[in-house]
């Protein structure tokens, strides 16, 4: 089997018996990395510190894996908001968008305002419009009781 030293250099191809015994001279485990390979690969390691790196590198690419999908984010917008004010909230949707996000715009109905979805409609469209081109909606606008909303994303 061919052996690879503690710290990376090639030893040779040798016995397992010898292999073995000069991993019990470092005080160390003897641990076969390709089992396919011909010869088959061994390297001289420490098992416990060799799991302990292994665990750490893995918790680190599901780290890396979750920082990467896309999150959700809520914006709620009441009928009667000002210029000023969905202008505020557009550029935070904006950046939300920016970062790789989704955004779920909801637009609220109060007390009478129901009986004008109408104006809800062209609120939806204005806030979508404002965007800008490189944002698509994801399925229909939605009445949810006394919500209309919406989902889009970066195309």
């Amino acid at each position: 089997m061919r052996v690879i030293g503690s710290s990376g250099e090639q030893l040779g191809i040798m016995s397992s018996r010898e292999a073995q015994l000069l991993a019990n001279e470092q005080g160390v485990d003897l641990v076969e990395i390709a089992a396919n390979a011909d010869p088959p690969v061994v390297k001289i390691i420490d098992w416990g510190k060799f799991q302990y790196q292994k665990m750490k590198e893995e918790a680190k690419n599901r780290k890396k894996a979750r920082e990467k999908q896309s999150e959700l984010k809520q914006m709620k917008i009441g009928l009667k908001i000002s210029d000023n004010d969905l202008n505020i909230k557009v550029r935070k949707m904006r950046e939300f968008l920016d970062d790789g996000d989704r955004v779920k715009i909801i637009v609220i109905f109060k007390g009478r305002e129901m009986a004008h979805r109408e104006i809800g409609n062209e609120l939806m469209s204005k806030v979508v419009s404002l965007l800008g081109d490189d944002v698509i909606t994801e399925g229909k606008t939605q009445m949810n009781g006394r919500n209309l909303s919406v989902q889009v994303r970066r195309k």
